[in-house]
């Protein structure tokens, strides 16, 4: 079936691209709001933190927003922190895992900001920065689970967390400092299989025995979320039940009888869909031979969506048409982005991003305008900016259909106002 409009009206999408010009992100107020009110309506047993993953999507508008409805976050560097605190968040209310625990974090564990640690290095620098003090522990329990092999963060293949085997001289170095580990953190990946949430949770609670400390398990992201119409998302409350019932279990099996504080992370879940990419359709060409296409060049691409390029991942494309009389007319295109790069591909086939596929859109025309729906998560944050030097496209807001911008374009001049020339003399 031909994909629609989200929560963009046929006017809103016109006024967004007349008025602030494409590429451009825009961000639907009320699904954000809905989508957190869910994630904090998670099933717990003895209380939730729901932190939201910003390297999602860290535009200080969408911060704001889940701040005030009570979330926490989740940062994936110390950057993200630094921005997290720059956008007015509490260092309190800021949780740090990262693949890179860089200098200097000891400072905004004096502020409040809390440290899981990844691996034995990173654990080995927190004792000795911060000997006496809390942490955490991120662990790979032994299983992952993911859309591709890209997106999965569990299991022996992945080098996020420490592997569950090395717990013992886990408990052992951070003893020997006098740190105190509070929290366990595991995160298998991107998916919605209930029984491989039991079986990591279980996991999970299996390595909180060994620290007799921890009063807070954490269990990640990866709440899969449909995109395409024909795609099916996970149901917080159904799906993720069987969460609630292994800390119960827990409760009654641990000698302290510890009832554990659930923590989560949800990114994508909270984001994916309260996004989209507002383009115009820059060019339409033929090739004219029976193994050829129909392409319709965007003014966008990897430079904004990289997720099709990366993972083969499918976004729904809705081409929005400035002559209302071409709307009920349909053909097959390749929607293909604007950097000169064979893998700037907005539909290639599903997990195969070399491989073109064909979507049933409406006929397209240079001047209309096209939406690439589900983008409100890791294209902003995760995409080739610059490349080719397309300038940063800009972020808007859409509340109540008014349209605010929450981030301007980017001018062109900043792409390379950092550089430095080259001594004269520096070849002699």
């Amino acid at each position: 079936p031909i994909e629609k409009l989200r929560f963009l009206t046929r006017e809103v999408a016109f006024e967004i691209a007349d008025k602030v010009g494409t590429p451009v992100y825009a961000y639907d107020y009320a699904t954000l709001k809905k989508q957190a009110e869910n994630a904090l309506a998670f099933p717990n047993a003895y209380g939730l933190t729901a932190r939201f993953a910003m390297k999602a999507s860290p535009n200080a508008a969408i911060l704001k927003l889940f701040d005030s409805l009570g979330m926490h976050f989740d940062c994936s560097s110390v950057y993200e922190v630094k921005r997290a605190i720059a956008a007015g968040i509490a260092p309190s209310k800021c949780s740090l895992s990262s693949q890179e625990l860089t200098d200097g974090f000891e400072a905004l564990v004096a502020q409040g900001v809390k440290i899981n640690c990844c691996s034995i290095l990173q654990l080995e620098k927190f004792c000795a920065k911060c000997p006496g003090q809390e942490l955490g522990l991120r662990f790979n329990p032994g299983v992952g689970s993911g859309g591709t092999g890209k997106t999965n963060v569990g299991g022996p293949s992945s080098s996020f967390g420490i592997w569950h085997e090395y717990a013992d001289k886990c408990a052992e170095i951070a003893k020997a400092a006098g740190c105190k580990v509070v929290r366990i953190h595991t995160h298998i990946g991107s998916g919605s299989d209930p029984e491989v949430w039991r079986k990591c949770t279980r996991l999970s609670t299996s390595l909180v025995y060994k620290f007799p400390d921890v009063t807070v398990l954490n269990l990640g992201g990866g709440y899969k979320v449909g995109r395409m119409s024909h795609e099916k998302g996970t149901n917080l409350q159904t799906d993720c039940a069987v969460v609630k019932e292994v800390f119960e279990e827990f409760a009654e099996k641990d000698e302290k009888k510890r009832k554990l504080h659930m923590e989560i992370e949800p990114g994508t879940y909270l984001v994916a869909n309260s996004g989209c990419l507002v383009a115009s359709v820059h060019d339409v060409v033929q090739t004219g031979t029976p193994e050829g296409h129909s392409f319709i060049k965007l003014d966008a691409g990897m430079t904004e969506v990289l997720r099709p390029s990366l993972y083969g991942a499918q976004h729904p494309i809705v081409v929005v048409p400035r002559d209302e009389a071409r709307a009920a007319k349909r053909q097959k295109y390749v929607v293909c982005g604007h950097c000169c790069e064979s893998g700037d591909l907005l539909t290639p086939a599903p997990g195969e991003p070399e491989t073109l596929s064909e979507r049933a859109l409406c006929e397209a025309a240079p001047g209309d305008v096209c939406v690439v729906e589900g983008s409100g998560a890791y294209c902003a944050g995760m995409c080739t900016k610059n490349y080719n030097s397309f300038p940063e496209a800009a972020e808007v807001m859409v509340v109540g259909g008014k349209v605010h911008v929450v981030r301007k374009r980017q001018p062109v001049e900043d792409i390379w106002k950092n550089e430095v020339a080259l001594p004269a003399d520096a070849a002699h």
